[in-house]
């Protein structure tokens, strides 16, 4: 309860120390610590596990947002890999989808999201075909020497449009009333449960035409002098233009997404967090919330329940050690009645 409160809905530990308090149980915030750091050494079996089954996904999300950590600001060492004068320190969402399951990662330092992607894809599966990486255009989220298909986010060129509409209302009304025709479709194939290449195929037949006309409307805008380059709008079409391959990747490839929202919406766990508890202390406290907000995340994105699930983890503790991919939020409760009913027929015996 203490991780979810603190990890799950970002209560800093004074606030903790005073619920305690009030319930007539004290628990200093020290104490809170220990008994999370405790914790957080007997379930890291299935944290190490989400991000080797993170790297077989077929499409992964990713993106960051800035983070302090104290001990880093201080000077301490950082990862051996980075550059000395990087002084940035970043949490990292991965949001990795299976044909079965999702999995949320989250990663505190400072790397920035590409290179922990990277390191997550290392564990991937010889022979398995690159998978879709979908992020925003910043060349940091973007791994390095690794093959993967990349998307660029549909929802984050719309909203430079959406910013500039009080001062281009008409202009920018025939750009979002375009991307909205084409995010009708997108809802109307997830609601129709079609395969990724029915999908594809619905995209292609009827997002298609949206798009060549949006992007014949965009280039106009430019080669008939229509627009200033430099103005908002000019810099919001710019970036449709520059971009429009990798935006454009759903009509290409199947099961490729629109957008990296689910991504962005894992996020807002680090977000609570550093808006309610300003940093973390140490490294280490870093790592730990990394765990716990992954594992809290997994279990909403598979419709589980993380309270459960983080007890149970500790209950079977040298079970999770001996087969973490038996303890996944979406398998431990099969997991919980094979043993259970195992446990009565030798009792019966």
């Amino acid at each position: 309860m203490i991780a979810l409160l603190r990890y799950g809905s970002g209560f800093p530990w004074y606030r903790l120390e005073g619920l305690q308090e009030n319930l007539g149980i004290p628990l200093p915030a020290a104490t809170q610590c220990e008994i999370v750091k405790d914790a957080a050494a007997k379930i890291q079996p299935a944290g190490d596990e989400l991000i080797r089954q993170a790297a077989q996904g077929g499409v992964v999300h990713n993106d960051d947002t800035s983070m302090r950590v104290l001990s880093l600001d201080r000077g301490a060492a950082s990862e051996v890999d980075i550059a000395a004068e990087r002084t940035g320190v970043f949490t990292s969402g991965i949001v990795s989808i299976g044909e079965e399951y999702r999995i949320g990662l989250y990663f505190t330092g400072r790397k920035h999201a590409g290179e922990n992607l990277a390191g997550v894809l290392k564990q991937r599966a010889a022979g398995l075909e690159a998978p879709i990486q979908m992020c925003d255009a910043l060349s940091r989220n973007l791994p390095k020497q690794l093959q993967v298909i990349i998307g660029h986010c549909l929802a984050h060129a719309r909203r430079h449009f959406v910013e500039v509409t009080p001062n281009f209302p008409q202009e920018c009304r025939f750009v979002l009333e375009s991307l909205g025709e084409v995010y009708g479709y997108d809802e109307a194939a997830r609601a129709q449960r079609m395969s990724p290449e029915q999908r594809l195929h619905f995209h292609q037949e009827h997002s298609g035409p949206v798009m060549k006309k949006l992007y014949v409307w965009l280039d106009a805008q430019f080669g008939e002098r229509i627009v200033e380059p430099n103005s908002g709008l000019g810099q919001a079409i710019s970036y449709l233009l520059k971009h429009w391959d990798r935006l454009t990747l759903f009509l290409r490839q199947p099961g490729a997404p629109l957008d990296n929202n689910v991504c962005e919406r894992a996020l807002k766990k680090s977000i609570l967090h550093r808006k309610n508890s300003l940093f973390y202390k140490t490294r280490n406290g870093a790592q730990i919330g990394d765990l716990f907000m992954s594992l809290i995340h997994t279990c909403e994105l598979n419709g589980a329940d993380p309270f459960d699930y983080l007890n149970q983890l500790q209950r079977h503790a040298e079970e999770l050690k001996q087969s973490p991919s038996e303890w996944m939020p979406w398998n431990y409760r099969a997991t919980l009645a094979r043993t259970g009913a195992l446990l009565m027929r030798r009792r019966v015996c």
